[in-house]
C-alpha cells in the first residue's frame, strides 16, 4: 500500500508543503521498511544456517572425539578412578547449551589430564579436533542468537514502520480527497492505490465506508491501525 501511493503521489504531485513533506516521509518511512525488512530475512537465514551447523558439529563429534576421549577415560580409570567418571558424557546433554558444557568439559578435562591419558591411547589430533569443532559449535551458537535477536528486533520495527506508514498516508488523503473532487477517475485511483490489500472496500466509498486511511464523510478520523 505504502509503495503504490508514493507511485501515485509522484505521478500526481502536489505543491502545497504540507504535502510534499509527507510524500518526502513516505519515501523515508518505505526506505527504511525495506532495510529492515531484508535484516529481518537475514536474521531467518541465520537461524536456520545454525541450527544444521550445530546439528552436524554435534553428530560429528559425538561419533569420533566424545566417543575416544569415552574409551580412552575408561582405560585411563584403572590407574585414576576420578577418569572414568570426566569422560562419561552426559545423557541429559540433550539440549544445544547442555551438550555444548559436557563437551567443553570433556575436552578440558582431557587437556589437564593429557599425559596419563596419553599412556592409555589418548589422540593428540583427535583432542585437537574436538577444541576446533566446539570453537564452531560456538560461533553456530553465537550466529542463531545473534540471528534470533536480529529478526525479532526487525519484525517490531516493521511493525511499526506499518503504522507510520499507515499515517502519513491518512494524512494526505485529506488533501486528495480536496484535490480530485471533480475527477472522480482520479479520486478512484486515490482510493485504490491506498487501501490495505486483503481489507475489501469499493472504489468510491458510499455513506460511513471509508479507504484506509480515509476520513468518512462526517470530518470524524479514523483511529491510526
Amino acid at each position: 500500500m505504502g509503495t503504490r501511493a508514493l507511485e501515485f503521489m509522484i505521478a500526481h504531485p502536489d505543491s502545497e508543503p504540507g504535502t510534499t513533506a509527507q510524500v518526502t516521509r513516505l519515501q523515508q518511512l518505505l526506505a527504511r521498511a525495506d532495510s529492515v525488512a531484508t535484516a529481518q530475512r537475514d536474521g531467518i537465514v541465520h537461524v536456520h544456517a545454525a541450527v544444521e551447523q550445530k546439528r552436524k558439529l554435534r553428530a560429528e563429534m559425538l561419533s569420533v572425539p566424545i566417543a575416544h576421549l569415552a574409551e580412552v577415560g575408561l582405560a585411563a580409570s584403572r590407574e585414576e578412578h576420578e577418569l572414568g567418571k570426566a569422560f562419561r558424557f552426559k545423557p541429559d546433554a540433550n539440549t544445544y547449551l547442555a551438550f555444548r558444557t559436557a563437551a567443553r568439559s570433556m575436552a578440558t578435562a582431557a587437556d589437564a589430564n593429557r599425559q596419563v591419558l596419553l599412556k592409555y591411547g589418548l589422540s593428540e589430533s583427535v583432542l585437537a579436533e574436538f577444541v576446533k569443532k566446539l570453537d564452531e559449535f560456538d560461533a553456530a551458537l553465537a550466529l542463531g542468537n545473534d540471528g534470533k535477536t536480529a529478526h525479532v528486533g526487525a519484525t517490531r520495527e516493521i511493525r511499526s514502520g506499518s503504522s507510520e506508514i499507515l499515517r502519513a498516508i491518512r494524512v494526505m488523503n485529506g488533501r486528495n480527497r480536496q484535490r480530485f473532487a471533480d475527477d472522480a477517475q482520479l479520486l478512484g485511483s486515490w482510493f485504490s492505490a491506498s487501501k490495505i490489500l486483503g481489507r475489501p472496500q469499493p472504489d468510491t466509498p458510499s455513506e460511513g465506508e471509508t479507504p484506509a486511511g480515509g476520513t468518512p464523510p462526517s470530518g470524524r478520523a479514523n483511529p491510526a491501525a
